[in-house]
């Protein structure tokens, strides 16, 4: 049994017999401690368990409940080199030392290079700083940095390179609201994007500008996607994108541009002229979403309902029984509503697709979703392709008989 001062370790760290001290232990988590950093009430917590617990919106010291007067986390040097030490002793017995962690980037050097003003040497050292980690990336996302970077993406007779490199460091620190709306209000800086998209230059500007662009979309409301998605160059640009399979950061950002944007009705017409169905398509058949099956299948489903768009998915999937495939085979996980959504529009007015979704195992994924956690939106649109399939059951099917299934839940 663990005596009074220790507990027992705990389970992930493959170790057995071993008894680690109450101290070493976060207070969240109950795990030995990688990154032990101090609240402004004193109190130590592992870093990534004191930061998940600011971010879910609490702002009280989950020990002694005390409001939390900043969110400053000091690093606990001590501690940690007294656990590395713990850890050392211990090998024998199967412990790992853990490794330094490597602190954030310091706010004072974020806003240092960005006082020295738009400088490639200061630019380049901020992009490396923003590849690091996504801490650094958290520190450098306040208003001044983000300001001074839209200001240097889009100078007036700034060199190309310089431009280039700001683009690059805003492509990776996102915009706020703010920073959004000023985009969308300049029709130059608009148009300069839909440019960098459509040009035939470097893949890296293009996929930058198309991050700037998904950023500036998700961080604002229909009427600004509206304006984002007029403008030209940037469909067939995010389009362009998501055709670029052998790149997987240039299909996703192609495909979270294209989602955000035809999150607003005017944009689907434009999004399905400039080919973006049957290229959405194209990815979910192949499997290639980058990451992004959810955006992807959302994307498709709303330009399933634009003009034209049902039949592009059907060419882009391959012809109806490939993309009836494919949907089917989509149908799992989040990305399960639209999946079903999408097939509604592909089948619905096709008796032989209906039949081929049956074949393709469709009804036991619908089912699955009705009776599983699945949201009430995501249900109701599980039970109305049911129904639309119930004539394609086989008639021997117990379950074509029966509407128990169709009762709401």
């Amino acid at each position: 049994m663990p005596g009074p001062g220790s507990v027992p370790l705990a389970l992930g760290l493959d170790t057995a017999g071993v008894q680690v001290p109450w101290y070493f232990r976060c207070p969240i988590s109950l795990e030995l401690m990688a990154d032990p950093v101090t609240v402004s009430t004193g109190q130590t917590y592992d870093r990534a368990s004191i930061e998940s617990w600011v971010a879910t919106g609490n702002t009280t010291c989950p020990v002694t409940r005390a409001p939390l007067a900043d969110f400053t986390l000091i690093p606990n040097h001590t501690l940690r080199r007294l656990i590395q030490e713990w850890c050392v002793a211990h090998r024998s017995m199967g412990v790992e030392r853990i490794p330094t962690p490597k602190q954030p980037a310091d706010p004072d050097l974020i806003r240092s290079l960005v006082a020295q003003g738009p400088g490639l040497p200061a630019l380049r050292r901020l992009r490396a700083l923003a590849r690091e980690s996504d801490k650094n990336r958290l520190v450098m996302a306040t208003r001044e940095t983000r300001a001074a970077l839209l200001d240097a993406a889009f100078a007036s007779g700034a060199a190309d390179e310089l431009q280039a490199e700001a683009m690059a460091v805003l492509a990776l620190v996102g915009l706020g609201e703010a920073e959004a709306a000023e985009v969308v209000a300049r029709e130059d800086r608009v148009a300069r994007l839909g440019k960098l998209l459509a040009a035939a230059g470097p893949l890296e500007a293009r996929v930058n500008a198309g991050a700037v662009v998904e950023a500036a979309a998700s961080a604002s409301g229909a009427e600004a996607r509206a304006v984002l998605g007029a403008a030209e160059g940037v469909m067939e640009g995010l389009v362009a994108l998501v055709e670029e399979k052998a790149h997987a950061r240039a299909v996703r950002v192609g495909i979270r541009g294209l989602f955000a944007l035809c999150l607003a009705k005017e944009n689907r017409p434009r999004a399905v002229a400039a080919g973006a169905a049957s290229a959405l398509a194209r990815r979910v058949a192949e499997g290639g979403a980058a990451g992004e099956p959810e955006r992807a299948l959302a994307a498709v489903e709303r330009l399933c309902r634009a003009e034209g768009g049902r039949d592009a998915v059907v060419a882009g999937a391959g012809g109806g029984p490939a993309a009836v495939a494919a949907l089917v085979r989509a149908m799992s996980g989040r990305a399960a509503e639209h999946a079903a959504g999408a097939l509604v529009a592909v089948v619905g007015g096709s008796e032989a697709l209906q039949v081929e979704a049956v074949r393709a195992g469709a009804m036991s994924q619908l089912l699955l979703m009705v009776q599983g956690g699945c949201s009430e939106r995501a249900k109701r649109k599980a039970q109305h392709l049911l129904k639309l399939l119930r004539s394609a059951w086989p008639t021997t099917d117990c379950i074509a008989n029966s509407d128990d299934f169709l009762q709401p839940y």
